[in-house]
């Protein structure tokens, strides 16, 4: 029985009931900011399953975030029950669609990898990447921005281009990089969207994949193609639909993808905003919103009506517009933007604070309360004084398993664990020098190579793992504590670490989800491992929950999910520009309103232009206040004491301008708060600084390569795998202590 769906649309406008009831061949919604979008995007969904009565399994619903596709398909479960994965196994990010093909119904053997291929992260990617230019002697410019060249001038040796932006081996390197990733049966972000996108279209056309593109094993040509991949092949996999959100952030990678996906009759509706392109540095443009509509022949729709910000806010950021012909209000005019001057990000953090208490005491949450700023760094002074007037914040910097040493390293263990073939990864475990053997790499390396199962206990687990019959049966997922057990991480965690009570309650927690993800995908604890890892790499540690996604919340509790960020629940958020994509607050204060700042320096018209873009993003977060602040004497090196230009394009009469001045009294109390700001500062960035120089590595001509002990003025003391420790006089010069 059909869903009354006019529940459903009752409070649509007349824009947006016209791109839910739209069925043209492609459709590109032009949605500003605050219009509407995701409501759009699910009506559309819902109206095209209960009204007009496509099954979800014909659908791909493509987001840009896991929790925007959780989102999705939490809607539909409140309508169906008993939805099953099978029904939206579409509906996910691009890679996670990719990944979805590639494991269940794409022939990947053709490509050189084997179904049980692992997902690395680009920092990944980039590490193997500046080991093989090390085992080659490829000449490679600018190694500590590899990762950043990797992704940038991929594009162009796939069209072809005969040489890289700094004429070196970077060329020579990719087809290197992809013969170790598939040695080591890997793939990263970019392999998903590339490999899937081939046999895609290899399946339409019935043309086998290129001898070029065919490649070898370990055991040498690939295997033969199963017959039966459980699913029907990819090619017959035909949707009736595909719907994309975010469509603005699309690289060429995932343009080239949705049209490998899209069959002729296939129909493509997608929403997004060309005013809210701002990672330029991923590959997008403000021009992808247009050469998807252009090259899928789109049809083109708007959402020009704003339900978030206050008129007034909403005609300042009219002036910041670059595409379109304006924003509409719903709302009233609201107060005016109010603009304040402060000597130094001192005083203005001072300020803040004070401001904030006052906001908090007449009844708004913290949660309500956001800061904003250009740069990561800007945030140090305010999460002092903010801890010295005992205010509940919250820094958006996003974490990952990455930034969790003993969660890192687990991870890495079982990522060895379902691929062995991964050298790369089991070399890091045994080689870490925190947790496990802390093996110099050479032995680790020499362990690997020869595949040393008696070497030593880690190893030989990791090895065995996949051989562990039950636990590839769906009934016999065993609890945390069993696979603890299992792996010797009691020993491995060294229970003599002052952290290792903590290590082991986050390790156990870490399992424990894991076998609970298993139990609730009803399979075997290695195929869910393996699900489990390629997600991680996917989104970070958001992955956690009963659904499948969760954040670093999961691990300290009381937390709320905004936007594309997890937060706890009432405190004030302190975020760059870039973070507040997607969110919105009652109050907003955009501070560091200073030329050479916001904008910063532009080298080009596209930088410029992106630069304004950000700028219009940061204004439309707020809903009801919005202050912007800049500085007499900034303390920044190439920022002008100047307020932004900027300001100087927002309409007179939405503003109004005050200047705080510190004398006396409070300007003395300012110089102690700067003095012992300053230096609290400091003892961070020392204590940070320490942290990343705490494990040193020496090399002698008879013991080879060992670890840094300990070291005085006279003195070495260094362990070495086979001998022990050993102690060296520094004026014989016998070891050479690393950088």
């Amino acid at each position: 029985m059909k869903t009354d769906f006019k529940e459903e649309w009752k409070h649509l406008n007349p824009y947006q009931m016209e791109a839910v009831l739209d069925e043209s061949p492609s459709c590109v919604v032009n949605a500003n900011v605050g219009s509407g979008k995701t409501t759009v995007l699910i009506a559309k969904i819902l109206y095209l399953h209960y009204e007009r009565s496509v099954p979800l399994e014909e659908m791909v619903v493509l987001t840009f975030t896991n929790k925007a596709a959780d989102e999705i398909i939490g809607r539909l479960r409140k309508k169906e029950n008993g939805l099953s994965g099978e029904q939206v196994r579409g509906f996910g990010t691009f890679h996670s669609v990719a990944l979805h093909l590639l494991k269940n119904q794409l022939p990947v053997e053709q490509m050189g990898w084997n179904r049980e291929f692992t997902v690395i992260s680009p920092d990944e990617e980039a590490d193997l990447a500046a080991e093989v230019i090390a085992a080659q002697k490829l000449k490679v410019k600018y190694k500590n921005r590899l990762k950043k060249r990797l992704e940038q001038e991929y594009q162009g040796y796939l069209r072809g281009k005969e040489s890289s932006r700094y004429k070196d081996d970077l060329f020579l390197l990719y087809p290197l990089l992809e013969a170790e990733k598939k040695q080591q049966n890997k793939m990263s972000f970019s392999d998903l969207l590339r490999v899937c996108t081939k046999l895609l279209l290899a399946g339409r056309t019935g043309n086998p994949v290129s001898e070029k593109e065919m490649s070898y094993t370990r055991e040498g040509r690939t295997k033969e193609l199963p017959g039966e991949y459980g699913e029907k092949p990819a090619s017959l996999w035909h949707p009736q639909w595909i719907i994309v959100d975010e469509v603005q952030d699309s690289d060429a990678l995932q343009i080239e993808f949705l049209e490998a996906l899209k069959e002729k009759d296939t129909r493509l509706f997608a929403v997004g905003d060309p005013n809210q392109v701002i990672y330029s540095w991923r590959g997008t443009g403000e021009n992808m919103f247009y050469l998807l509509k252009h090259r899928f022949q789109a049809k083109e729709l708007s959402l020009p009506v704003n339900y978030r910000s206050s008129a007034s806010i909403l005609e300042a950021a009219n002036r910041f517009l670059q595409s379109g012909t304006g924003i509409q209000s719903s709302r009233e005019t609201g107060e005016k933007i109010i603009v304040k001057n402060h000597y130094d990000p001192f005083q203005e953090a001072e300020y803040l604070a004070e401001r904030i208490c006052a906001l908090h005491d007449s009844g708004r949450a913290y949660g309500e309360i956001a800061v904003f700023y250009r740069l990561q760094k800007q945030s140090e002074i305010l999460e002092k004084v903010f801890e010295r007037q005992q205010i509940p914040y919250e820094v958006s910097v996003r974490k990952t398993v990455r930034d969790i040493p003993v969660l890192d390293w687990l991870i890495r263990v079982l990522r060895f664990s379902v691929n062995p073939a991964d050298g790369q990864v089991g070399m890091d475990v045994l080689a870490d020098p925190q947790y496990g053997e802390k093996c110099i790499r050479a032995k680790a390396k020499k362990i690997i190579q020869e595949q040393k199962r008696d070497s030593v206990l880690l190893y030989r687990r990791m090895m065995e793992f996949q051989e562990q019959e039950e636990w590839k049966k769906s009934e016999t997922v065993p609890g945390a504590a069993e696979v603890f057990a299992y792996f010797g991480l009691k020993e491995a965690l060294h229970p003599t670490a002052s952290s290792y009570y903590e290590d082991e309650k986050l390790v156990l927690k870490l399992l424990e989800k894991i076998c609970r993800y298993c139990r609730e995908k009803d399979c075997g604890l290695i195929d869910g491992t393996r699900e489990f890892v390629n997600r991680s790499a996917l989104y970070g540690v958001n992955l956690l929950s009963g659904d499948g996604e969760t954040e670093e919340s999961d691990f300290t509790g009381n937390h709320d999910e905004i936007g594309n960020a997890t937060f706890l629940r009432d405190t004030v958020k302190l975020m760059t520009l870039h973070a507040s994509k997607g969110l919105e607050f009652e109050t907003v204060f955009l501070i560091g309103m200073n030329q050479g700042l916001i904008p910063l320096h532009s080298q080009s018209m596209e930088q410029e232009e992106e630069e304004r873009r950000l700028f219009f993003v940061g204004m439309t977060r707020a809903k009801d206040e919005l202050e912007l602040s800049y500085y007499t004497n900034p303390g920044e090196p190439r920022v002008s004491g100047e307020y932004s230009r900027y300001l100087r394009m927002l309409p007179p009469h939405l503003l109004e301008w005050e200047e705080l001045r510190g004398e006396g009294e409070k300007r003395s109390n300012l110089q102690r708060l700067r003095r012992e700001v300053q230096e609290q500062i400091r003892e961070k960035r020392e204590q940070e600084e320490e942290k990343k120089t705490a494990v040193k590595h020496a090399r002698h001509p008879k013991y080879g390569e060992g670890i840094l002990v300990s070291e005085d003025e006279m003195m070495v003391e260094v362990e070495f795998a086979g001998y022990g420790r050993k102690q060296f006089l520094k004026a014989f010069g016998e070891v050479t202590i690393e950088a």
